[in-house]
């Protein structure tokens, strides 16, 4: 009798140590989903430009999302609603974000660490000024560094001509979100060897047939460039000649739209007559 009490009791004790460890497990496991969308909306936060620079917080607990802060348009809470209920999990959200008209976010103190989104931002613009410049007719004489630190961007390296260097600028002074470019190039007019001369043909010859590279390359410098309203503007090419149509601004958005696509490598003219404004 003893013995089957005895086994009862132990089984009753490892029920309860088994129930106990679930619920540590159970509360770990909500804990983990809590900081994982507190983290998601918090990311989103700092990638958006209407509410990165406001010091806004987010609590997350059990599928309810409370926000606190500070911004100064009614619509930037309403955003900042939707994206905590875009989360995968978030089912309510208690908006305590304050409205303030004349609410001015913060200035970054002097030398003080760029924001997660800023740097989002200039990794961005790096990664488009560079790959305008790999695809330009000027990419085969021309060794270029692209630094950027809060939308200001610097240029070193080495370029065959003062044109060169001249269009490098120009390329990334029109590059979306760029505020500032520091034109440290290098004009060297050497002339490349043999060998690099060689490359640069054979790579000329297949882009010469290259269409389709051709017109996914104009359409990229476009869409990344400012000023021109790349979405607007059709591209297409035939034998190196490339297209464009759609409608513009104005002339000098249509002038600087035939540039950036007759400096991409391997666009041996621009037509441009259906391109209007």
């Amino acid at each position: 009798m003893h013995a089957q009490f005895r086994k009862l009791a132990l089984a009753a004790s490892v029920a309860m140590a088994l129930a106990a460890m679930s619920d540590v497990t159970t509360a770990e496991s909500q804990s983990y989903t809590d900081t994982r969308q507190e983290t998601q909306i918090w990311t989103t936060y700092a990638l958006s430009p209407d509410l990165r620079a406001n010091d806004l917080k987010v609590l997350v607990r059990n599928g309810k999302a409370t926000l606190r802060g500070m911004v100064a348009d009614e619509v930037h809470k309403e955003l900042a609603t939707d994206i905590a209920l875009a989360v995968s999990g978030v089912d309510s959200v208690d908006n305590q974000i304050a409205v303030t008209s004349d609410y001015v976010p913060p200035e970054p103190k002097p030398g003080a660490d760029r924001s997660y989104g800023v740097m989002v931002d200039d990794a961005a613009i790096t990664a488009a000024i560079k790959s305008k410049l790999r695809w330009s007719k000027q990419a085969n004489g021309m060794t270029t560094s692209v630094k950027t630190r809060s939308s200001r961007v610097t240029l070193t390296g080495n370029a065959d001509s003062q044109a060169d260097k001249d269009i490098a600028g120009r390329m990334a002074s029109n590059t979306d979100g760029v505020l500032v470019v520091d034109n440290q190039l290098v004009v060297d007019a050497l002339r490349p060897t043999p060998v690099e001369g060689a490359k640069g043909a054979v790579e000329q010859a297949r882009d010469d047939v290259a269409d389709s590279w051709i017109t996914t390359k104009v359409k990229s410098t476009l869409m990344y460039s400012s000023n021109v309203s790349g979405s607007a503007i059709s591209v297409s090419t035939n034998g190196g000649i490339v297209t464009l149509s759609g409608l513009v601004a104005s002339g000098l958005e249509r002038d600087l739209a035939i540039e950036l696509a007759q400096n991409v490598r391997g666009v041996k003219t621009v037509r441009s007559s259906e391109l209007r404004y």
